[in-house]
């Protein structure tokens, strides 16, 4: 599979990247009304990236997980009402690339989806490289848009993991 950077992926080294802590965990007290309006309380949590990657080797062949998914049990297992979002996103895509650099000890981060099922166009390969990896483990994906073309994979609800 030949995968295209777009973002000088290839000089980047993204295991350095996903054992750099930056103060996380912690829970930071927001303020902004639309935010907890938005996301149903004040507190909210960073994960390291590591966690990030923890939990996306735990979800097994022909299961899924959502980055909300992930989040979700982070604020549980913290006792915060929220996870960040924006580093949630970034996160998980530096386990996609730490995991892609590495020969062995692979997280299988094709199972981890966008909201809604959506593949991730940040992952190495692109989503087709991950429509080809959950394929071969049995999910369907299905292409949604004409000009704006997404993703997803059909009916992934009911492959979610429960973690």
């Amino acid at each position: 599979m030949e995968v295209i950077f777009t973002a000088n992926e290839e000089k980047k080294d993204f295991n350095a990247m996903l054992h750099e802590s930056k103060d996380m965990p912690k829970i930071q007290i927001i303020t902004d009304e639309q935010s907890i309006a938005k996301y149903g309380g004040n507190k909210m949590y960073f994960a390291p990236p590591a966690e990030y990657d923890k939990v996306m080797r735990l979800i097994p062949y022909g299961k899924l997980i959502t980055v909300g998914g992930i989040r979700e049990y982070f604020a549980k297992q913290s006792g915060a009402d929220f996870t960040e979002p924006i580093t949630a996103g970034i996160f998980v895509s530096i386990a996609a690339w730490a995991s892609y650099q590495r020969n062995e000890d692979i997280t299988p981060y094709w199972r981890t989806l966008k909201a809604k099922g959506e593949l991730n166009p940040k992952y190495p390969g692109g989503a087709e490289a991950q429509k080809a990896l959950l394929e071969k483990e049995g999910h369907t994906v299905i292409q949604k848009g004409r000009t704006n073309i997404k993703y997803y994979v059909k009916d992934y609800e009911k492959a979610l993991f429960d973690l």
